[in-house]
């Protein structure tokens, strides 16, 4: 994947990429570092090193331990087990950052907020 995936014109493309790629969580406390913004808590991952302590400086933090996972499986597996809607915010901070929010065709339906099935 190249960098810069919110640069992709193609949505499902940068949703495929994604989705291929390794990245990195950081782990604050033993919990994956989030935040909530307009009723949908927001998973921090980051395409490398540099853009996670960049982040981590900018919030006036060490760079925190982190977790390598493929964004596949933090869609699918970890997104669902969160409590309530939940996205995902790459890059945070960046100029090539991007958010993946909770819908579908990027989450899986059960917990898409534009299906009415989620159990938010």
């Amino acid at each position: 994947m190249r960098r810069g995936m919110a640069g992709v014109d193609e949505p499902r493309e940068v949703v495929g990429e994604f989705r291929r790629r390794e990245l990195l969580v950081p782990v604050v406390d033993g919990a994956l570092l989030s935040a909530e913004a307009g009723g949908i808590r927001w998973l921090f991952a980051f395409t490398d090193v540099t853009a996670l302590e960049r982040f981590a400086e900018a919030r006036g933090e060490d760079v925190p331990a982190w977790v390598p996972v493929y964004g596949a499986r933090l869609l699918d597996q970890v997104v669902p087990r969160v409590d309530g809607p939940t996205g995902v915010a790459v890059d945070a901070g960046s100029e090539a950052g991007f958010v993946l929010p909770p819908v579908t065709g990027i989450v899986p339906d059960r917990v898409a907020v534009d299906t009415g099935e989620s159990a938010a």
